[in-house]
C-alpha cells in the first residue's frame, strides 16, 4: 500500500526577528511568532503524520504542502520524526504578497525528481497605484519516478475566495493552463498524473468538474473527493459552512488494474488528535491562530490523502 497526501498546515513561517521599532509589522504577520510556537509548529505538523502511519502502516510516499514560506520551514520539518531526514524536497520561492508558496515532499527510497518547475502566473491590475501586475502563488510541477514508472504532480494552491469572490477569475485561468498541461500529457500516453491542492473551491464547483473532462467531454481525470463532499465530509470551514477546498485529482490510469498503483480510496484524515478542543467547534480542525489569539494547534485544515494498492 502506498498513500499520497496533500496538507495546507496553515501559516508555515520561520520565526519573526526582533521588531526594531515596537510598531514594526512582523514578516510573518502572524502576533508574537517566536522561535517557541515556531518549534511546537513543527513538531503539530509532524506529529500529523506520524498518526497517519499509526493509523495506515506507511508515510505518504509524496506529500503536497501549502502555506509554508521559504525552504529551510521544509528542512527543518523533515529532519524531525517521522520523516527522519529520509524525505526530499521540491520548492521554489514565489512571487505571492505574502511569501507562502506550495513545496512537494517525496520519499528518497521510493522517488526520484526527473525534473519541476514552478508555473508562474501575472495578471494585469487596473489600479496602477499598485503597479502594473498582480501574483499569485505558483503552482509546482514535478515530474517523478516511482519504481520506474513516471508521475506528472501538480501541487497548486489558488486565490482565495474574499470580498465577493473578487479572485475567481484568477482561479478559472489557473486551472485551465493545469488542464491544457493535464491534457497534452494525456494526448502524448503521457499517464499518471496527480494534481493535488487547496482549490478555494469545493468538487462540485464548475471549474473542478471541467478540468476532468477533455473538449469532447471524454473522462481523462477522476476526483474521488467529490462523494466525500456529497456525503458531508470537510476538511476545512468558514463560519458555519463545511468545504472540502482540498482534494487530490487523478488520472484514468490510476484506476487500471494494469497500473502499478491502482486507486483503492480518498480520505480526509480527521483524527481525534487533530480536532479543536473548543466545543463550539467540535469536529473542526485545531488550528494554530484563530484571528490573532495564538491556540498552539495544527493547522486550520484537515489533511486529506488516497490510499493506493501496489499492483506487483
Amino acid at each position: 500500500m502506498e498513500l499520497f497526501s496533500f496538507y495546507n498546515v496553515e501559516n508555515l513561517f520561520l520565526p519573526d526577528p526582533q521588531p526594531v521599532h515596537k510598531l514594526d509589522p512582523s514578516r510573518s504577520g502572524l502576533r508574537n511568532w517566536n522561535e517557541r510556537k515556531y518549534r511546537n509548529k513543527l513538531f503539530k505538523i509532524a506529529h500529523v503524520f506520524e498518526l497517519m502511519k499509526e493509523e495506515n502502516g506507511v508515510l505518504p510516499f509524496m506529500i503536497g504542502l501549502s502555506e509554508v514560506s521559504g525552504r529551510k520551514v521544509l528542512e527543518d520539518l523533515i529532519e524531525m520524526d517521522p520523516f527522519n531526514a529520509r524525505y526530499g524536497i521540491v520548492h521554489y520561492n514565489s512571487m505571492d504578497e505574502r511569501k507562502v508558496d506550495v513545496a512537494l515532499l517525496y520519499n528518497k527510497d521510493k522517488v526520484e525528481v526527473m525534473d519541476s518547475e514552478a508555473i508562474t502566473f501575472f495578471f494585469e491590475i487596473t489600479d496602477k497605484n499598485r503597479g502594473d501586475y498582480d501574483t499569485t502563488r505558483d503552482v509546482l510541477y514535478s515530474k517523478m519516478k516511482y519504481k520506474e514508472k513516471i508521475m506528472h504532480v501538480f501541487v497548486a494552491h489558488l486565490p482565495s475566495k474574499r470580498e465577493k469572490d473578487i479572485n475567481k477569475p484568477k482561479r478559472d485561468f489557473i486551472l485551465n493552463e493545469i488542464r491544457t498541461r493535464i491534457l497534452d500529457m494525456v494526448n502524448k500516453a503521457e499517464e499518471n498524473v496527480i494534481l493535488c491542492g487547496d482549490f478555494n473551491e469545493n468538487p462540485d464547483d464548475e471549474n473542478l468538474q471541467k478540468i476532468l473532462y477533455n473538449d469532447v467531454r471524454a473522462k481523462v481525470m477522476e476526483n474521488p473527493f467529490v462523494h466525500l463532499f456529497s456525503a458531508g465530509t470537510y476538511s476545512t470551514f468558514h463560519y458555519k459552512s463545511g468545504l472540502l477546498f482540498d482534494q487530490i485529482m487523478l488520472s484514468e490510469s490510476f484506476f487500471s488494474e494494469n497500473n502499478r498503483l491502482v486507486f483503492e480510496n480518498a480520505e480526509v484524515f480527521r483524527s481525534e488528535k487533530i480536532k479543536s478542543r473548543d466545543r463550539k467547534l467540535q469536529g473542526r480542525p485545531f488550528r494554530t491562530y484563530a484571528g490573532t489569539r495564538y491556540l498552539g494547534g495544527y493547522s486550520d485544515h484537515f489533511p486529506v490523502f488516497v490510499r493506493f494498492k501496489i499492483n506487483k
